[in-house]
């Protein structure tokens, strides 16, 4: 079954008791993520994860898991992540099991509407998927301010604008940010506290935000900034959410790219993206096109592809270590004509 954005508000919070697999894609992982998260407290189940990996070598996998009893007697949920067409099977077996005792929560990039994981799920009745688009200006700030009231924030105005462009428009890290604003104030949905910008100076709000999109720092082709950022990472910066953050980025421009090599003008090919383009990214993809070929967006979404899976391995350097390599290295190949 396929929900839209109106739908799935209620089917997060109130979940269909026979759903057995549920499917959050989009170019916006982070709203995935987000979503996945308040499904799960909507489930009020304890999270169970299953590298997609694993699913793809083992086709019997999630029906198995989905089927095993808690021994405590707790609600369980499957979590597959990064979700993609090489799990089809085991989700076609999950599907078409006898009966299951938990549900399957899938996270996955950008989908083709060919795809045989997304149409799997559009199609069963005991299946859902939701695309996770970026949104515009308006449409950010009404789901801040939204998120905000959740955590007992009254947002000043001006306010969720700002903490949406130090995020980068990413709802996964808005949400860490607004948790950490709520903390500081001691707020919560009882006690509603205003939030203004000196709270967002005193706390460094956006920081992670910033962290985050370094990829593009390096895309642009400045080794320096690139080094002088890597130094400013936040304490336990999460250096696989960075590399998820510039695959995105990557697929994005190999996507434009294409048009604009099949003689669309870059102003015409980021218009057929419409909201997947997140506002605030429009002039920096505008110069990201005239900078990258495709051949060489090729071969940096390969490189970042194998440290992804090095650093879920844990048999990379330390995690910044190895990713700064590779920034920097990126960096140099974006300075070069």
């Amino acid at each position: 079954m396929k929900s839209d954005r109106r739908g799935v508000e209620r089917l997060l919070d109130r979940p269909e008791p026979g759903t057995r697999f549920y499917l959050f894609h989009g170019y916006n992982e982070g709203q995935s993520r987000a979503h996945a998260e308040r499904l799960l407290k909507g489930l009020d189940a304890d999270k169970v994860s299953i590298a997609a990996a694993v699913a793809k070598a083992d086709h019997a996998i999630l029906a198995d898991e989905a089927a095993a009893i808690d021994m405590f007697g707790g609600r369980r949920a499957i979590w597959v992540e990064a979700a993609s067409d090489d799990i089809s099977d085991a989700v076609e077996a999950l599907l078409e099991a006898p009966a299951v005792e938990s549900p399957v929560i899938a996270i996955a990039g950008a989908l083709r509407k060919t795809s045989r994981l997304l149409k799997a799920a559009e199609a069963h009745r005991l299946a859902l998927a939701h695309v996770s688009y970026e949104l515009d200006e308006r449409d950010n700030a009404r789901l801040i301010e939204d998120l905000a009231r959740g955590q007992g924030l009254r947002l000043e105005p001006g306010i969720a604008a700002r903490i949406a462009s130090a995020c980068g428009g990413d709802r996964g890290v808005i949400s860490q940010e607004l948790a950490k604003i709520a903390l500081y104030l001691g707020a919560s949905p009882e006690r509603p506290v205003a939030a203004g910008g000196d709270v967002l100076d005193a706390i460094g709000a956006g920081s992670e935000g910033a962290w985050i999109a370094i990829g593009d720092l390096a895309l642009r082709g400045d080794p320096r900034e690139v080094a002088d950022e890597l130094v400013r990472a936040p304490a336990g910066a999460d250096s696989i959410t960075v590399v998820r953050t510039l695959q995105r980025r990557l697929l994005m421009l190999a996507r434009l790219r294409a048009k604009v090599d099949g003689g669309q003008s870059a102003g015409d090919a980021m218009a057929s993206l419409g909201k997947a383009l997140f506002f605030k990214d429009k002039e920096l993809v505008g110069k990201l096109l005239n900078q990258w070929n495709s051949a060489k967006l090729a071969r940096v979404a390969e490189r970042a592809g194998e440290l992804e899976r090095a650093l879920m391995r844990g048999d990379s350097p330390p995690p910044v270590e190895a990713l700064g390599e590779e920034l920097i290295a990126i960096a140099r190949t974006a300075g070069r004509r």
